[in-house]
């Protein structure tokens, strides 16, 4: 008989890995993408949430009947909120309202309490994403919280070396690039270092804001992808991680978005759509025999509102 999960934590991973039918070019490599909305939330970001908080549990950081706090766009506050009440830690979140108001609703249905910072006009920037890290230090230290703090906590990078391992299993080891978004790094950084550790000549493209393009040597500035482009370089990035840095615009990411659920019948959010298109560039870069895997990052069910306000707009 097959083992039956524990919880709904055992449920995290093993994600199935899908070929692109429609959205390739026509001389182009074969694009595969990675359904992270299979997680339990929804979300890549239930790998590192629940990493980050058994690595403190193990290490004494975080004891029994202590509590957990967090700054988040979102995705990480939702994964943190159903690991945290699976079990049983009490949870501060700190966001805003520049992200999506679906993951704001589904924290508080998970037991977090939030604490909302003003963004400008509902977009992300940086002096916002400073000020929620500032509520939370001031939180954690008040009341003697385990801070998760994913800017910096290296612990979340074990969860995406895992990922990397499905995904070379997944490919029988036939990938020649991988494309993805950063937001804190640790995706992009965890899963190139473990691909490269399989073949060192896969090809790792970073995707960021064109509104924000920090990474590549722009000025900060301010967009409306949600999880990604903290608006200054984010301590877990290295130079090194990526071959190559893509732009891609919030109106880019969002058309794209529209076009996967119309086209291929995904529906994903916005990092995804700037994932896809990066990746289609790199597949007309890279030629028709190569492979190319990248992620959906989440599902289109988290931004529900803002997509169907586009939708009412254009009607």
């Amino acid at each position: 008989m097959t083992a039956q999960p524990r919880t709904i934590l055992d449920r995290i991973g093993n994600t199935s890995l899908i070929a692109l039918r429609r959205l390739r070019p026509a001389h182009g490599a074969r694009i595969l993408l990675k359904l992270e909305n299979e997680n339990p939330t929804g979300s890549m970001k239930d790998r590192m949430a629940l990493a980050m908080i058994e690595a403190a549990e193990a290490d004494g950081r975080l004891r029994p009947g202590g509590s957990v706090v967090e700054y988040t766009g979102g995705s990480t506050g939702v994964s943190l909120s159903l690991v945290c009440a699976v079990k049983g830690y009490p949870l501060d979140i700190v966001t805003s309202d520049a992200f999506a108001q679906e993951k704001l609703d589904h924290m508080r249905l998970l037991g977090a309490s939030l604490h909302i910072v003003e963004s400008d006009s509902g977009r992300m920037t940086e002096r916002l994403t400073k000020d929620m890290i500032e509520r939370a230090r001031i939180i954690a230290e008040a009341k003697g919280s385990f801070w998760t703090d994913q800017m910096k906590n290296r612990d979340q990078i074990a969860a995406y070396h895992g990922m990397a391992d499905e995904i070379w299993r997944q490919t029988e080891g036939r990938i020649d690039g991988f494309v993805q978004s950063v937001g804190t790094a640790a995706s992009l950084r965890g899963i190139s270092e473990r691909l490269r550790h399989h073949h060192d000549a896969i090809r790792i493209v970073a995707v960021e804001p064109a509104e924000s393009p920090v990474l590549s040597g722009g000025l900060s500035g301010a967009h409306k992808i949600d999880g990604i482009g903290a608006g200054y370089v984010v301590p877990l990035w290295q130079e090194i991680i990526a071959d190559g840095i893509e732009r891609v615009s919030t109106e880019e990411a969002t058309v794209m978005a529209f076009r996967l659920a119309h086209e291929e019948g995904l529906f994903a959010g916005t990092s995804t759509g700037a994932n896809v298109i990066a990746a289609l560039r790199l597949a007309e870069e890279l030629g028709p025999d190569a492979t190319i895997v990248t992620v959906m990052c989440d599902t289109g069910m988290k931004y529900l509102k803002s997509f169907g306000a586009r939708l009412a707009a254009n009607a």
